[in-house]
């Protein structure tokens, strides 16, 4: 079970980890790895994702309780569909991208739901604005390769994305839901 356990941090890890992981002999696939969000515009949702991440890890197997990960996503390489839409993306009203390059997730607790099924809670900051989230998880493994997936969803207005004129949520939706889908190598079955 402990193994699964980190096997869980690590994936939620290579989520923002396009350089891969910093624990040894685990490495992220990047070319099966996919990290994204989907927006609602005008009640039509719409797909996005971004591109460069950074990982920070202290990961202790035998004891969750004091392991520890960080995440830093760079908010400039996010890729949307419309080039205008991923233009406005980064002014001020929207990811600010100038003054907060970074959006960051700092984990503060890990706990198991079941086989292969865990939650990662900690603080994500975007924008200068700081929120409590739990990140659920879900593990499978394919030969040597293990997918971590999941997803959560999350109030843009609370973080400040969508300022002035596009706090109408009529416009674009509140809820952003964020999801994604990491393949690692290296890992130890369990």
């Amino acid at each position: 079970m402990q193994i699964d356990k980190a096997l869980m941090v690590l994936g939620w890890l290579a989520m923002a980890a396009a350089a891969g992981i910093g624990a040894a002999n685990q490495t992220m696939i990047a070319a099966q790895s996919e990290v994204g969000f989907v927006a609602t515009e005008q009640g039509v949702p719409v797909d996005g994702s971004f591109g460069r991440f950074d990982a920070q890890i202290n990961l202790q197997p035998d004891n969750l309780q004091a392991s520890t990960l960080f995440l830093s996503v760079d908010i400039a390489s996010v890729d949307f569909p419309s080039t205008e839409a991923q233009q406005e993306l980064a002014k001020p009203e929207w990811l600010d991208t100038a003054h907060f390059p970074k959006a960051e997730f700092r984990s503060t607790r890990i706990r198991a739901l079941g086989p292969d099924r865990f939650e990662i809670s900690g603080t994500l900051t975007i924008k200068g604005h700081a929120g409590e989230v739990v990140v659920p998880v879900t593990l499978k493994r394919s030969g040597t390769t293990t997918f971590a997936t999941g997803q959560l969803t999350i109030k843009r207005l609370d973080y400040g994305v969508g300022a002035g004129e596009w706090g109408d949520t009529s416009l674009v939706a509140d809820a952003v839901q964020i999801k994604f889908k990491i393949a690692l190598s290296g890992l130890p079955s369990g």
